[in-house]
């Protein structure tokens, strides 16, 4: 396991993301502790691109059930197919949304929050959660972002 992240503070989105992901997988890798893997994800990705929020929503039941998060307090509960996360899960597909204002339903949980990603998390071929990135800044997320993020959520034991 990794003790200290290296974190590269000029480099390229791409270059970041190819930085963190053998760090992330050096975390995770021989932890089968579901909660401890979520959480190092999170801290990992804080560190690494210091986004407003970065966190999961695990489903349980009928919902999705705030997990491991970086950042300010968050919704607890979201019911499916309500804001990104609750669409994300119902559609089973990654929602890049650039203004979050401008999306149809959109849960405010921190008014500083203006673009998000929210990703599909699956474990053994089953949903079982979203990882949801929040920005301060409009339409700070891309294929970039998507194409990395799901390479780690592959990472993710548990």
């Amino acid at each position: 396991m990794a003790e200290d992240l290296t974190i590269l503070k000029t480099a390229s989105k791409e270059e970041k993301y190819q930085s963190i992901i053998p760090q992330i997988k050096a975390l995770v890798e021989g932890e089968d502790d579901l909660i401890a893997n979520l959480a190092n994800v999170c801290a990992a990705l804080k560190e690494q691109f210091g986004w407003f929020w970065v966190g999961f929503y695990l489903v349980k039941n009928d919902e999705l059930v705030l997990g491991p998060f970086q950042g300010p307090v968050a919704c607890t509960r979201i019911k499916k197919g309500k804001g990104v996360c609750g669409a994300s899960w119902e559609r089973a597909e990654v929602l890049v949304v650039p203004d979050v204002d401008e999306f149809p339903g959109h849960i405010a949980c921190a008014s500083a929050s203006k673009s998000e990603i929210v990703l599909p998390f699956y474990l053994n071929n089953k949903m079982v959660g979203v990882l949801d990135v929040d920005s301060e800044y409009l339409a700070h997320f891309d294929d970039i972002d998507a194409k990395y993020l799901k390479e780690i959520l592959s990472l993710i034991n548990g």
